[in-house]
C-alpha cells in the first residue's frame, strides 16, 4: 500500500505566524491571554495553556496584569475598542489576509454599499467581518442563500461581496458566475486566502488518485471541514484529530492512502498519524520510511524532495534523492548570488530541501532548484506583507533602467526607479549590492513590486517631527548636502533639508556652492534662524574662527608695512589683497608723491606693491592703506605743500 503525504499540508502563514508570537510571548515570560482558542487545534490549544496562555470570550475577562493576544481569526472593531478603553497591552496576530476583508468591510460601510460575506455565520473570522462595517451586512453559505438575498431593497445602493478566507473555492466560484451575470460590474472581492486554494486544490487531485483520504485537524476547524467536503466528492474520506483516531478497518483494500491537514494542524500531530498508520499497515512488513520512499515514485516536475550532497564541483552539486536517478542541482539554481562559489555554499553530507526542475529518464538525471524551493517558500510572507504592510529586508542585486531588483525572501521584487529613492533625480543605481528596508505593494504570480521610498518616506517624517520638536538657533547638526543653486546649498539636517546661503558657506566671495561644497558632501552646520510656520530653517557652515577679519585684526595694528597684490583698478584708487576675502584700498592721492592722473598709468592687477596701513573702519569693513607713507620725504614733502 502506498502513502501519498500533501505538500501542503499543515500550518498556513497567518496560523504560523500566530502561533510563534504567542509561544514567544511565553517563553519571554509575558503573562498571555488570547481572545478564543488561539486556533481550531484542541491539542496544541492545550499545550498553551499548560505554559500558562489563559483563553478568555471578552476584553472584560483579561485579567490584570495579562498582554492580550489577537488570533488570526481576527475580532470585531468593537473589541479593539473595548481594548483601547481597558489600556492594555494588545499583540494583534490577525491574518494580513483576514485584514485585508475588515478594510474592504469598512469601505463597504463608508461608501453606503450592501456587505455579502460568502462564509459560516457562526465562525469567528465570519463574525469579526461583519463588525468592521456600519452598514447593512448579510452572510450566506452558498448560492441558494445568496439568490434569496439579493432583494431590491438589499442592493439599491450596490453591493460589496467579499469571502471568508477558508470558503470553498468551488462554491465561491459558483456564487461569482452567478452574480456577474445577474449585475453589470458587482464589486466583487477574491478574498479566499491562496493557501486555502492550494490546499483544496491540491487536496481533490489527491483524492481522484486515491482509495481513501485521511484529513488531519481540529473538528472546529472551517478549512479542515472543507478538505473533507472537497476530497468526499472523489473518493472515501475520514477526518481525525489525533492518531488515537484511526481506524484500522479503512485501510481494508486501500492500495493507495491520501494524507493532508488542515491549516491549524502542528506538524507534530502530522508526523503522529503518519507514523501510526505505518505501524497498523503491514502488508509486506515495509517499514514507514520504505513506504513514504515508494510515495516519492515516480520524481517529476515540482515535486519536492530531500537530497543529500554527495559532491561539489564549481559549476553544480550531485545529490542523492533515495531513487534510481542522480540528482544534480546547478549553481545558478543554488544560490541568487552570481558571485557565489558552491563550495561556500555546501559540503558532502548536507542535506537540502529541493524542488525538481527536470527529469532525464533516459540518461538516469534529475535536475533540482533550491532556489526555485526558496522563493516558493518566500512568495507566502511577501503576499502577506502586502495585505499587512509589513516592512521586509532585502539585498539589492541588480539595477535597470527601470528601476532596481531587491531579493526579499528569497524572492526578487522590482522596485521603479520612481519608489527607489526619497527624492527625484537621485541616484538609484547607486543602492546595488547594499540592503535596504521597503514596503511590498504588488504580489501577483511573477509581479511583484516593492516600494523603498515608503519607507524612507515615513523614516522621514518621524525624523522631521523630532527635529522640529528639538531645534534650536545655535544647535549644530551634520548633514548631507542633497542639492546645489545658485543661491545656496541645502543640507538634510535630519528629515529636514536646510539652506546654507552662498553668504554663508564661505568668509571669501564665491560665485557658486560648487566652489567650496558638491552633493553628497557631509558638513558640519549650525542653525542661524528658524521659520517655525513655513518650516524652513536657515543654515551657517562657516566658522567664527574662520573669519579673516579676526585674523586680520590679531595680525595687522595701524601702521603695519606689507606687500600684497592689486587685484583690482578704480578711478579713485586701487584695491589690494591682503587676506583672503580681506581687500585694503590704496586711494589715488595715496599712491605718489606725484600727482597721479589715471591709476592704471602706475599700477596693473597683480602686480606687488609694497603699503602701509593707515586707517580701518571694522563696521564698514573698510581699510585704507597707502604707498605714498613709504617714500623717502613723504612727510616734509606733505608739510612743505601745506
Amino acid at each position: 500500500m502506498k502513502i501519498i503525504k500533501a505538500k501542503t499540508a499543515g500550518f498556513c502563514f497567518g496560523v504560523d505566524r500566530a502561533v510563534k508570537l504567542t509561544y514567544g510571548l511565553l517563553e519571554q515570560g509575558v503573562r498571555v491571554a488570547t481572545l478564543g482558542p488561539l486556533i481550531h487545534n484542541p491539542q496544541c490549544v492545550a499545550d498553551l495553556a499548560a505554559r500558562g496562555a489563559v483563553i478568555v470570550d471578552t476584553p472584560e475577562q483579561v485579567p490584570d496584569g495579562y498582554e492580550v493576544v489577537v488570533r488570526s481569526h481576527g475580532v470585531p472593531q468593537c473589541v479593539y475598542d473595548a481594548l483601547g478603553a481597558r489600556g492594555l497591552v494588545v499583540h494583534d496576530a490577525t491574518c494580513p489576509f483576514v485584514a485585508k476583508i475588515h478594510r474592504l468591510a469598512r469601505r463597504a460601510g463608508e461608501e453606503g454599499k450592501t456587505l455579502l460575506v460568502a462564509g459560516d455565520k457562526n465562525h469567528p473570522e465570519v463574525q469579526g467581518i461583519v463588525g468592521h462595517t456600519r452598514g447593512s451586512v448579510f452572510v450566506f453559505a452558498d448560492l441558494e442563500e445568496l439568490k434569496v438575498l439579493l432583494t431590491p431593497e438589499n442592493t439599491k445602493n450596490g453591493i460589496f461581496v467579499v469571502a471568508q478566507t477558508t470558503f470553498e473555492v468551488k462554491k465561491w466560484q459558483e456564487c461569482v458566475e452567478f452574480l456577474k451575470k445577474v449585475y453589470t460590474n458587482p464589486s466583487i472581492f477574491d478574498t479566499i486566502c491562496n493557501a486555502t486554494w492550494a490546499r483544496q486544490h491540491e487536496a481533490e487531485c489527491l483524492a481522484r488518485q486515491c482509495d481513501l483520504m485521511v484529513v488531519i485537524g481540529g473538528r472546529q476547524s472551517s478549512n479542515t471541514q472543507k478538505l473533507v467536503s472537497v476530497a468526499g466528492r472523489h473518493t472515501k474520506a475520514a477526518a481525525v484529530e489525533t492518531a488515537q483516531e484511526l481506524d484500522p478497518a479503512w485501510w481494508r483494500g486501500a492500495g493507495t492512502v491520501g494524507v493532508t491537514a488542515g491549516a491549524s494542524t502542528p506538524s507534530s500531530i502530522i508526523e503522529e498519524v503518519l507514523s501510526s498508520m505505518s505501524e497498523e499497515i503491514r502488508e509486506e512488513e515495509l517499514s514507514f520510511e520504505e513506504m513514504i520512499d515508494a510515495s516519492l515514485k515516480p520524481v517529476y516536475n515540482g515535486k519536492v524532495v530531500k537530497g543529500i550532497v554527495t559532491g561539489v564541483s564549481p559549476s553544480e552539486i550531485q545529490v542523492d534523492i533515495g531513487t534510481k536517478q542522480t540528482g544534480f542541482v546547478k549553481l545558478e539554481e543554488l544560490t541568487n548570488d552570481p558571485s557565489a562559489k558552491a563550495e561556500d555554499l555546501v559540503k558532502k553530507g548536507d542535506e537540502l530541501d529541493l524542488i525538481v526542475t527536470k527529469v532525464n529518464d533516459q540518461e538516469g538525471v534529475v535536475y533540482l532548484s533550491k532556489k526555485r524551493l526558496d522563493e516558493n517558500k518566500g512568495r507566502e510572507a511577501v503576499a502577506a506583507a502586502v495585505e499587512s504592510g509589513e516592512i521586509l529586508e532585502g539585498f539589492v542585486t541588480e539595477a535597470n533602467s527601470g528601476g532596481v531588483v531587491v531579493l526579499v525572501n528569497n524572492v526578487r521584487v522590482f522596485v521603479p526607479r520612481s519608489q527607489a529613492t526619497l527624492r527625484h533625480g537621485e541616484d538609484y543605481t547607486a543602492l546595488v549590492k547594499t540592503n535596504v528596508r521597503l514596503k511590498m505593494k504588488q504580489c501577483e504570480g511573477r509581479h511583484i513590486v516593492g516600494s523603498i521610498r515608503e519607507v524612507l518616506a515615513a523614516e522621514n517624517d518621524a525624523k522631521r517631527e523630532e527635529f522640529w520638536a528639538n531645534v534650536e538657533i545655535g544647535k549644530q547638526y551634520t548633514g548631507v548636502v542633497k542639492s546645489l543653486t545658485n543661491y545656496g546649498a541645502f543640507v538634510d539636517i535630519g528629515g529636514v533639508d536646510g539652506l546654507v546661503h552662498i553668504s554663508e558657506l564661505s568668509w571669501n566671495r564665491i560665485k557658486h556652492p560648487s566652489e567650496v561644497v558638491s552633493v553628497g558632501d557631509t558638513i558640519d552646520v549650525y542653525v542661524k534662524d528658524i521659520d517655525t510656520e513655513n518650516k524652513k530653517v536657515s543654515l551657517g557652515y562657516k566658522k567664527a574662527e574662520d573669519n579673516p577679519w579676526e585674523k586680520f585684526k590679531a595680525e595687522y595694528p595701524i601702521g603695519s608695512v606689507f606687500k600684497a597684490p592689486v587685484v583690482s583698478i578704480t578711478k579713485f584708487g586701487a584695491f589690494v589683497r591682503i587676506l583672503p576675502g580681506i581687500d585694503g584700498l590704496v586711494h589715488i592721492s595715496e599712491i605718489s608723491n606725484e600727482r597721479v592722473e589715471k591709476v592704471s598709468d602706475v599700477l596693473s592687477v597683480g602686480q606687488e606693491v609694497e603699503v602701509k596701513l593707515t586707517d580701518v573702519d571694522f563696521e564698514k569693513k573698510r581699510i585704507s592703506l597707502s604707498m605714498k607713507a613709504l617714500l623717502s620725504g613723504s612727510e616734509a614733502d606733505g608739510e612743505d605743500a601745506e
